[in-house]
């Protein structure tokens, strides 16, 4: 297939492209490469893939000195002129849009950059997608949507009004966006509300990159709710693995629909939405501990309130995926740490 990933700069965005390609299909990457966080790390990720270059000009494409069937451009979702140019340039068989402004503690403090990447790119997304045939359209969603809900595992059978971080707000509104474009005009949907993504080349502004850089500098980490906080932390492999079911499966209109029925998983559209996460939920403590062991290095705790925005457990059920894939995550957590430690320690040059 020929597929656009955008955002394949990006943590998930990059392991996903290169799974794509690994297996022979032709793949666009479109990454904005902002300064959210270290731009090192994205071109870090990108140089891994045969994109060579420390600064990519705008609508420029590059291609990979490995992958012969990669190709690279530096944009933006907004600009959607030159999204429209792309797509019509490469006629995409299915688009996996990743790209979003991420972190539910930064839309605190710059809300318009969601407006921006989340909604109205993500609107760009979906007129390029209809005004070219796109086969399927699977997207990222988020468990944050899920907000202030108290029954767990968190299902997607579960109404999710009540988000508790503009972030959130952000990826409920995609999904409406995306419900509305498969009931109007046929588009196949998917989208992925992803739960506490792990691993190799990791964000930054994740817990377990940081927490892994405060202890090995003997620095405090700011463990929020005093340490009561409950995460499903699921390994990247375990995602991406996810997302292909969902790229090799377009969202079909559901026959056993119900026009009265309160379940917007029910629409006749064809509109899918899935949990991806380990349904294997952690205590923050056990998987500080999990770093400590592999570090062989004890955390320093500054203990704190939850922040603005938090939730303090995510949990969930994978059954849908499960039922309709064979979906199993099977990494458990201290392979993951320890996995993302070893690159940790090689990437930043410890111990050479």
């Amino acid at each position: 297939m020929k597929v656009l990933v955008t955002g394949s700069a990006g943590f998930i965005g990059y392991h996903l492209a290169n799974y794509l390609l690994e297996r022979g299909d032709e793949v666009v990457g479109l990454d904005s490469i902002n300064d959210y966080y270290d731009i090192n790390l994205k071109y870090g990720r990108l140089k891994q893939s045969g994109i060579y270059a420390n600064d990519i000009k705008e609508e420029e494409e590059i291609k990979s000195s490995i992958y012969q069937n990669y190709t690279f451009t530096k944009s933006n979702l907004e600009n959607d002129i030159y999204l429209s140019n792309l797509f019509n340039k490469h006629k995409f068989d299915v688009v996996i849009n990743l790209a979003a402004q991420a972190g539910v503690r930064y839309s605190l403090s710059n809300p318009k950059a969601y407006i921006k990447s989340n909604i109205e790119g993500f609107v760009n997304i979906l007129e390029a997608c209809r005004h070219n045939n796109v086969k399927n359209l699977v997207y990222a969603s988020s468990s944050s949507v899920y907000g202030s809900n108290t029954k767990v595992p968190f299902s997607v059978h579960d109404n999710v009004d009540h988000p508790v971080s503009l972030y959130a707000a952000s990826k409920k509104s995609n999904e409406l966006m995306a419900h509305t474009y498969s009931h109007l005009f046929g588009l196949p949907t998917t989208g992925l509300r992803f739960f506490t993504v792990y691993g190799p080349w990791g964000r930054p502004d994740m817990a377990l990159f940081i927490f892994t850089k405060a202890i090995i500098e003997g620095k405090p980490i700011d463990v929020f709710n005093y340490g009561n906080m409950v995460r499903d932390f699921t390994y990247i492999n375990d995602i991406v693995k996810g997302i292909v079911k969902t790229i090799d499966n377009p969202a079909k209109p559901n026959e056993d629909w119900n026009s009265n029925s309160p379940d917007p998983a029910s629409s006749k559209a064809p509109y899918n939405i899935y949990n991806i996460g380990n349904s294997s939920p952690i205590k923050l403590l056990d998987f500080i501990e999990a770093i400590e062991e592999k570090l062989g290095m004890n955390a320093k705790m500054n203990k704190m309130p939850i922040q603005p925005g938090d939730v303090p457990f995510t949990y969930a059920d994978v059954t849908d995926l499960t039922k309709n894939f064979d979906y199993k995550p099977k990494t458990n957590i201290r392979e993951g740490v320890a996995n993302f430690i070893e690159w940790y320690l090689n990437f930043y040059n410890y111990g050479n």
